[in-house]
């Protein structure tokens, strides 16, 4: 494995053991297996090794919710919630310090504009992902729903990871979930998933 590769990695294994904030270039360099100095040979700094490392677990992430979202079942609407939402919760599952991390970078987005520009696109995607994901909308024939309806999807996906994050073993299940969803639209209806 070349120095890149291995830095990118040690980088992935510090969010996930440290967090972003308490990562130094001591600790990647020693995951890695190689000297400080290849952080900033192939990174220029460690912030950029860190956000770099940091977006590719988000992106990996991602794919592994996209890949799950798309076995969700058309009808019944709750049955279809329920699989979204246990898909959801699934999904953080090996991605605690990557997501954790991205919260971390998050607040730090205000010190650095090319950061916060990098994250206004990163949401902007992740918005209409889970219009097309969550509820079969196409942002290019409809880019005001879409971004309407990701905008709340994005919502509830953010502050089920933050839940998740603060009490892990105290997260609604998915059948909970769907009805927790329907109570909040103010829609009854059958609560069996039939």
């Amino acid at each position: 494995m070349d120095n890149r590769a291995a830095l990118l990695r040690g980088a992935r294994a510090c969010l996930d053991e440290r967090g972003y904030a308490r990562t130094r270039a001591r600790h990647v360099a020693a995951a890695a297996g190689v000297s400080t100095a290849a952080i900033g040979y192939h990174f220029g700094t460690t912030d950029s090794l860190l956000v770099e490392a940091l977006m590719r677990g988000i992106e990996e992430w991602s794919a592994r919710l996209d890949d799950r979202l798309r076995s969700a079942p058309a009808r019944p609407q709750r049955e279809r919630l329920a699989a979204i939402w246990g898909s959801v919760t699934e999904s953080f599952h090996g991605y605690r310090g990557v997501l954790a991390a991205s919260f971390e970078l998050i607040a730090r987005a205000d010190e650095d504009s090319e950061l916060r520009d990098q994250l206004r696109l990163t949401v902007e995607h992740a918005r209409h992902g889970l219009a097309t994901q969550m509820l079969d909308i196409d942002p290019q024939r409809e880019p005001e729903r879409a971004h309407r309806a990701g905008t709340v999807c994005y919502a509830m996906l953010s502050g089920l990871i933050v839940q998740w994050l603060v009490e892990p073993t105290n997260l609604p299940d998915r059948d909970a979930l769907a009805d927790g969803l329907l109570d909040a639209l103010g829609e009854s209806g059958d609560r069996t998933g039939s």
